[in-house]
């Protein structure tokens, strides 16, 4: 079955079996593997990425249900938050100034969660981001999260 949707402003169009998790067709057919697998299940969110300007777990999401979306996963956050080439967004640069990776396996996925938070709400309360960061970090650097996020969102 042809597939086809944008991924970082590209467009791909993939003969896939239409249950092929995105995850999937991000890493193996596209070649873009800064999105991670994790659990498989949706419950770490290291595979989050942007469909339609919503975070979703792209390792419980069929290929089928996002054709004709538009993605952003990792490698094109920084230009959908207005970052020149080659330039961090002002979220990553608060992730590098907070040391926020330790392993970093699951970064990615997290800069994906924030970022669809803070696009929804510029000012969340400690509750707001409880509630809609349900990624998981294996290293515990959550304080550190959270100090970007307050970076951010005070500046």
């Amino acid at each position: 079955m042809s597939i086809s949707f944008t991924v970082n402003g590209k467009r791909h169009e993939l003969d896939v079996e239409p249950e092929m998790p995105l995850l999937w067709a991000l890493r193996d057919e596209i070649g873009l593997t800064g999105t991670k697998f994790g659990c498989g299940v949706a419950a770490c969110g290291a595979c989050t990425v942007h469909v339609d300007g919503v975070a979703m777990r792209s390792c419980v999401t069929p290929v089928e249900m996002v054709d004709g979306a538009e993605i952003t996963t990792i490698e094109g956050l920084a230009a959908a938050q207005g970052a020149g080439e080659g330039e961090l967004s002002a979220l990553q640069a608060a992730w590098v100034a907070r040391q926020v990776p330790q392993c970093g396996y699951c970064q990615s996925g997290m800069l994906m969660a924030v970022s669809a938070l803070l696009a929804e709400n510029p000012q969340p309360t400690d509750e707001d981001i409880d509630a809609a960061i349900t990624n998981i970090c294996r290293c515990g650097t959550y304080p550190r999260i959270r100090a970007a996020i307050r970076d951010v969102t005070s500046a």
